[in-house]
């Protein structure tokens, strides 16, 4: 299959839906079912250690809560927005806010239809798109009565194992970070300072397990990047995540064609129509629920790049576990795991997914088959 017919093939399973396009008929229940009830919340999330990457650091992350209430079962979304997409939680809750009246008035069987409404109403705000896709999906799997996973069609006990994400800071606060993080058998380390070499050393004094290091754009020179990645396969990495800034696909070509590790996109993959330009410019391609709008795009955009000869790997956000189930349920279509945000956390509302060394352990429960943290306690 070429690209040209991927993309049509793309288009019959639902891409105009992700594109923004008119709905071409009502969401609304009709027939005398009962209207919904949607209801938004921000909820503060606080981290255990100060989350430090190239882009920011902080000591906390607000995320936007999506409550789809209808036929008496009530699906939940999350979605995490951050800065480097110029979103935030606020705007998100102002933007789903404002079509209010026809997520009331739809009926959450034709999710489908509502979120091709909700991407034709909402310019931006993918997180806060995110939430609602994740909160639909929910209210689907409870009414079916069967997990998401099986929804998808997939095995639970495929889901991969996770690394666990250690943010930049000081050598000795890393080694403190990899020794609590000693039950995982992978590690996805933060870099894109001139501090990576420091910071590398301190994880290589407490651990010689296979890392996966992550530049967030931080590189902006090729060749200070082609170095790097030069001395780091020879430290156990598996591959390197988004060495350099997104939209420098020249540069990124020309380093891919040197470097000595794979290379993983991530900012410079957030939307289907983003995938074919990236054939020969990265070996994988991070799909993030947050930066996608939603689970239903996620879906789509795995098969996308498996198509095109991507790896693929589903990471995250800093958020609970309600996100983070929701992607962990997809996580049986991809080659590796980045589920970790909710592990970051020390007020997480929300048990769902589980991870015993690193294997990912999803709930049996319709839905996404969360539990609140105080139920579960």
């Amino acid at each position: 299959m070429n690209r040209r017919e991927l993309l049509k093939s793309a288009g019959a399973f639902g891409l105009a839906s992700v594109a923004g396009l008119p709905a071409s008929a009502s969401v609304a229940a009709g027939n005398g079912a009962a209207a919904s009830q949607v209801t938004t919340d921000i909820i503060r999330l606080k981290l255990r250690h100060t989350w430090t990457t190239v882009m920011s650091a902080s000591n906390y992350r607000d995320t936007f809560f999506v409550h789809f209430k209808h036929d008496g079962i009530t699906g939940i979304g999350e979605g995490a927005p951050i800065v480097r997409y110029k979103e935030d939680a606020q705007g998100a809750q102002v933007a789903v806010n404002a079509i209010k009246p026809m997520l009331d008035a739809s009926n959450p069987e034709y999710f489908q239809k509502v979120m091709t409404e909700v991407n034709h109403r909402i310019p931006g705000q993918w997180a806060g798109k995110a939430a609602v896709d994740i909160a639909l999906m929910d209210w689907m799997g409870q009414k079916l009565g069967v997990p998401l996973y099986e929804y998808f069609g997939l095995n639970a006990e495929d889901a991969p194992i996770t690394d666990f994400s250690i943010g930049i800071d000081t050598p000795e606060i890393t080694r403190q970070k990899v020794r609590e993080a000693a039950d995982f058998p992978i590690l996805k380390i933060k870099v894109g300072l001139d501090t990576d070499e420091q910071t590398i050393a301190a994880v290589r004094s407490v651990t010689q397990k296979p890392l996966r290091v992550d530049a967030n754009e931080g590189w902006t020179d090729r060749e200070v990047a082609a170095r790097k990645i030069d001395w780091l396969s020879k430290q156990n990495v598996q591959f390197v995540e988004q060495p350099m800034p997104a939209d420098r696909l020249e540069d990124l070509r020309w380093l891919h064609e040197r470097a000595a590790l794979p290379l993983m996109g991530d900012e410079s993959c957030r939307h289907p129509e983003d995938i074919p330009k990236l054939v020969g410019i990265f070996d994988g391609l991070n799909i993030k629920l947050d930066k996608t709008g939603g689970m239903g795009t996620a879906f789509l955009m795995i098969q996308m790049a498996r198509a095109l000869g991507f790896k693929t790997m589903l990471g995250c956000m800093v958020s609970s576990s309600c996100s983070i189930t929701a992607a962990a349920h997809l996580s049986p279509l991809v080659d590796y795991a980045d589920l970790d945000g909710n592990l970051l956390l020390s007020n997480d509302p929300y048990r769902g997914v589980t991870v015993d060394h690193g294997k990912l352990i999803l709930p049996r429960r319709p839905g996404l088959g969360l539990v609140h943290a105080r139920s579960a306690a």
